[in-house]
């Protein structure tokens, strides 16, 4: 879950995040931002921030006209300390704000912070604020989403069980008509509240007023089939969507399901149908979930903001951030369409997240100008595409997988690499114009030296595109290798070659 205006929580002491954001930097805005971000998934990669993260919640404030993230720090227990929030104008360029409150922060915390997500309200009776909030649920405040924040109760907001549910992972949802409500529960059971105008307490559900002789309801449970942490709200087009993860957070089974609810009111019902829309994909990552939901104000256009585990990765607490496109289907009432992890990459954001760099041989490899580049010192050699790669390229190229590439004497190859047995050649075909020196007969112009590659692997069938992608170049059929990673390779020693919109996606 994430931080700016929210409530954070603490057991035995952790905490999450609540916070509040002043009038002016509400997040209920219609207004469109000056820049429409309008993409398919993070353009510049996922992960999009350096560093171990997990839980996101998301928001864009006015103010700033900044889309902001607040994740926990994936670390062991004991080690989840601090928050840090990241900011972006386009949701290619992040800023990281480091530290942004502490357990130091929050006397009765002890322990851990995590799971902080943001809300847009003002305290009423207040100075606009921003408020932040963990096992009890806390809530700090401050005047600027990157903080710093303080403890703004001196206790839990919720800090026992209500319906069995473990005051955890709470969300802030504020309607159109101004009401906030909390969202919150762990141990399988979901419950939510109404908070009080100061945003700092919990009232009646029915919004009664203390004293009145009755029975006040304050903790309704709304827990869904399948209901794990992790709890959300949003509204779009007048139905209510009600987010959750399931499975668990350690494993490859974590996922994100949702449910919905046309009746007008964020306190449900909502339709008893589990439908998962997110999960691992065995290519691209695992432990795919716990998310937030980003709309760019004044527009249709819909973000989910999740983390994964990188594959390959067996430390739980190896979790990074990622965002993809959400897409809803209005003939189906407004359901939400399964979300595809995409792989892309066009490295606007100068970085290499997500990258695993393996280099030697005389070359470098790096980033520069905006682009992925390896770097030889000349010769006849290639680069290209290396796809269903397994092994440890960092021991003496020990690899296997697939290679396309075009050589600097005009040639596009294929062949597959086996760690045990080396270096067999699929296919090759002539390329006019080569990719080094010479290509396209000349040396001066750079898009002549340009080529633009497209592997398609399905099954056993392999096919090479270059510049034509109608027509492949190369066409082979092995079934050697069915999975593994995907990447650029510069052989060493080589020419020098740079990459640019890199993209994986299944066919």
């Amino acid at each position: 879950m994430a931080v700016v205006p929210q409530v954070v929580m603490a057991l035995s002491p952790l905490t999450t995040a609540l916070s509040l954001t002043p009038p002016n930097a509400n997040t209920n805005t219609k207004t469109p931002p000056p820049f429409i971000p309008d993409y398919t998934t993070s353009e510049a990669g996922n992960p999009f921030t350096a560093g171990w993260y997990a839980d996101p919640d998301c928001a864009f404030y006015n103010d700033t006209n900044l889309y902001w993230v607040y994740p926990t720090t994936s670390a062991p227990y004991d080690d989840q300390t601090y928050l840090d929030a990241f900011s972006s104008p386009d949701l290619v360029r992040w800023t990281k704000h480091h530290r942004i409150i502490a357990t130091a922060d929050i006397p009765w915390a002890v322990r851990a912070l995590w799971a902080p997500p943001p809300s847009s309200a003002r305290a009423k009776s207040d100075d606009p604020a921003t408020f932040l909030g963990g096992i009890g649920v806390a809530v700090s405040v401050t005047d600027r989403p990157e903080g710093p924040y303080i403890d703004a109760v001196g206790a839990p907001l919720i800090g026992e069980y209500h319906n069995g549910a473990q005051p955890i992972d709470q969300a802030v949802f504020v309607d159109d008509d101004g009401k906030a409500y909390i969202y919150y529960g762990g141990h399988g059971h979901l419950n939510v509240a109404r908070l009080n105008d100061d945003m700092v307490s919990i009232g009646p559900l029915d919004g009664s007023s203390p004293g009145d002789g009755q029975i006040q309801e304050k903790y309704m449970e709304i827990t869904p089939r399948g209901y794990v942490e992790g709890p959300l709200l949003f509204r779009r087009r007048g139905v209510y969507y009600l987010m959750w993860s399931q499975g668990g957070w350690g494993g490859p089974d974590y996922a994100v399901s949702y449910a919905m609810s046309s009746s007008g009111t964020p306190l449900g019902p909502f339709d008893k149908g589990t439908r998962k829309i997110l999960e691992q994909d065995a290519a691209v990552a695992t432990g795919s979930g716990h998310n937030g939901v980003i709309n760019v104000p004044g527009t249709d256009i819909w973000y989910i903001v999740y983390h994964r585990r990188p594959l390959g990765e067996t430390d739980q607490n190896h979790r990074v951030l990622a965002y993809d496109r959400l897409y809803f289907d209005d003939g189906d009432g407004g359901s939400i369409l399964p979300v595809r992890m995409l792989v892309r990459d066009n490295f606007e954001d100068g970085e290499m997240f997500g990258w695993g760099v393996y280099g030697g041989g005389g070359w470098v490899f790096g980033v520069e100008g905006g682009e992925e580049e390896g770097e030889g010192y000349g010769g006849d050699s290639d680069a290209g595409l290396v796809f269903r790669v397994t092994g440890d390229p960092m021991v003496g190229g020990m690899y296997n997988g697939y290679y396309a590439g075009i050589s600097t004497n005009g040639t596009v190859i294929l062949g597959k690499a086996d760690a045990g047995g080396g270096w067999t050649q699929l296919g090759s075909a002539p390329l006019r114009g080569s990719a080094g020196d010479g290509a396209g007969g000349d040396d001066d112009d750079p898009e002549k030296r340009d080529h633009h590659m497209r592997v398609r692997a399905v099954g056993s069938s392999i096919s090479v595109f270059v510049d034509d992608m109608n027509a492949p170049k190369i066409v082979a059929t092995d079934d050697t290798w069915v999975s593994g990673k995907d990447g650029v390779r510069v052989s060493a020693p080589g020419a020098m070659a740079s990459f640019d919109n890199v993209s994986v996606s299944r066919p």
